[in-house]
């Protein structure tokens, strides 16, 4: 049971992440779309979508910060001093955002300073995400289980670039939403920038795709050794064939498609980027065994996460399922 332990928690870690970022990434990427309208009634629909969800949202980004912290202290004592920087900037961007989504309605109608920081906290937050995927993906020196690189190991091209792509992916779910959610000149606004966004996304996803085998042959290996190659193959032909979708439907669709068939990208690339990396935790050195607590702290705080998980799951859908109905023009809930 002790060798499986840290491997469940990796699985609740990952589950949390996978879930903020799905859930998070929609209302962040109505904050990046913002400055694409310059339209009031536009902006005030496209917060009032999210209104009810954003700030519950990000009760998944704590759970996995804080599963990171206390089932895996030696990973967290390795990624927190390596990415001390994005990781702050991202926490400033989420705070800025959560300020403006609250003044911004009180300050009508000298509210151009809460836009601004509506939507430069959103892309910052983003983008600093991406960094630190990137940051991670590339590797973090570790020696006698200690980090021992500098302070700005992550400014380099490859987490930039990671980035880029996640505030791109997080506009293109932000669409999806909008067009799910919302009727009217929103909507169709919206739509008008799904192609583009989506090209935005498939060249950074590409990049990415490339660069990760040919700089890391650990992950080469993995990919293109035999017999992986047989069973991972599916996974860039599916993200292939919903990005196709995505882009058949771009003018046309009024429905959750062109969401869910973003959600399904993410999710496809999330599985690729955990392949690439499992079991390392802090690539490439340090595995989930390396890391774990002992075995009694993580048998005592995965009985109370899995009581509370329920709990907060059963918040969530309840929301979700309340505040279903699409928003028309003049609709809001402030």
């Amino acid at each position: 049971m002790e060798y499986y332990l840290p491997v469940i928690w990796a699985g609740l870690i990952a589950t949390a992440v996978a879930l903020y970022v799905v859930l998070d990434g929609f209302d962040l990427g109505i904050g990046i779309l913002f400055p694409t309208t310059p339209d009031e009634r536009q902006r005030d629909q496209m917060m009032n979508s999210v209104a009810p969800f954003w700030d519950g949202n990000e009760t998944w980004l704590v759970l996995g910060g804080g599963g990171l912290w206390v089932a895996f202290p030696q990973a967290y004592a390795v990624i927190m001093p390596a990415l001390y920087l994005p990781v702050i900037l991202m926490l400033l961007g989420l705070i800025f955002r959560g300020v403006a989504f609250e003044f911004r309605w009180v300050a009508k109608p000298r509210h151009r300073v809460w836009d601004a920081a509506f939507a430069g906290g959103s892309i910052t937050a983003a983008f600093f995400q991406g960094v630190i995927l990137g940051g991670l993906l590339q590797g973090i020196p570790v020696v006698n289980g200690e980090f021992a690189g500098g302070s700005f190991d992550w400014l380099r091209p490859f987490p930039l670039l990671c980035g880029v792509g996640v505030v791109a992916g997080y506009a293109l779910i932000g669409c999806g939403w909008l067009t799910m959610r919302i009727e009217g000149a929103t909507a169709d606004h919206a739509r008008t920038l799904v192609r583009p966004l989506l090209i935005v996304v498939g060249v950074c996803a590409a990049l990415v795709s490339l660069w990760t085998p040919y700089a890391f042959p650990r992950i080469a290996d993995i990919w293109f050794g035999w017999p992986n190659i047989a069973y991972l193959w599916p996974l860039p032909v599916l993200t292939g064939a919903l990005a196709l979708f995505i882009w058949t439907q771009a003018k046309r669709d009024h429905s959750a498609r062109i969401f869910l068939a973003t959600i399904g990208i993410f999710l496809l690339c999330y599985a690729g980027l955990a392949i690439s990396n499992f079991p390392y935790l802090v690539p490439p050195s340090l595995t989930v065994w390396d890391t774990a607590a002992v075995p009694a702290a993580q048998m005592f705080l995965l009985v109370g996460t899995l009581a509370l998980l329920p709990m907060v799951l059963g918040y969530t859908v309840f929301i979700y399922w309340t505040f279903r109905a699409k928003l028309k023009d003049g609709e809001g809930y402030h």
